[in-house]
């Protein structure tokens, strides 16, 4: 670890009761096999309810799918890096030697779920209310933001009219895994777009369900990488 997690306390406008908690939240399991996975599972439970009951609030009007794609559009592996990375959440990481040789603190998956085991750990250490108010500062501004303009178009079609829009060709998904049986199936699918040279993936129930949020993945990482609103 590079730096002590009370500094990132302090960065954090946060107080912790046991800084045992934000030590684990920052402990990746390559490091020990004590580490950070459970708080990040609470912390992605206790993000998904803060953020749904924020927009929830914020837009009486929309309906529930329109509600899932404005919390996609914030919820996701894409934004939550970013926020990690403005406050330097990669310095503070505990990662095993593998990870920090393979540059590990500046990957999108292990910067997000750190995040989340920090909102987990809040809510362990100071209980509900201290985690949404923390969660909905860290927030205020994306929230603020977003508006119902195009929401009511799906993932794959406000994709498409971006390409479309600059004269490129249009995204291309990929089918990389099925399985299960007919009844209860599982997709995994890969977007590519021109404008990203990565690509992005999303799993579903159906293949849709996979592309759109595959499209949904790709339209995040435009907004935070190229300002590329749809």
């Amino acid at each position: 670890m590079i730096v002590k997690p009370e500094v990132l306390a302090k960065k954090l406008g946060l107080r912790f009761n046991d800084l045992g908690l934000l030590k684990l939240a920052l402990t990746h399991r390559s490091a020990e096999s004590h580490n950070n996975e459970r708080l990040e599972f609470l912390g992605d439970a206790v993000l998904g309810f803060v953020i749904a009951e924020r927009l929830y609030e914020k837009f009486p009007q929309a309906d529930e799918g329109v509600l899932s794609r404005l919390r996609a559009s914030l919820v996701n592996q894409t934004s939550l890096a970013q926020l990690a990375r403005e406050v330097d959440l990669g310095d503070y990481l505990i990662l095993g030697s593998g990870e920090l040789k393979s540059g590990g603190f500046r990957r999108d998956s292990i910067l997000s779920d750190a995040l989340e085991a920090i909102m987990g750990a809040i809510l362990k250490d100071q209980g509900m209310e201290a985690a949404r108010n923390w969660i909905l500062t860290l927030f205020a501004g994306s929230i603020d933001r977003l508006s119902l303009d195009n929401w009511k178009k799906d993932p794959k079609t406000r994709l498409q009219e971006i390409m479309q829009g600059r004269g490129l060709e249009l995204p291309i998904y990929l089918l990389l895994s099925q399985e299960g049986l007919a009844h209860d199936q599982h997709f995994r699918v890969e977007c590519r777009a021109p404008l990203m040279p990565e690509s992005t993936q999303g799993e579903g129930s159906s293949r849709k369900k996979a592309e759109q949020q595959a499209a949904e993945e790709m339209l995040a990482k435009l907004s935070q990488t190229m300002n590329i609103h749809s």
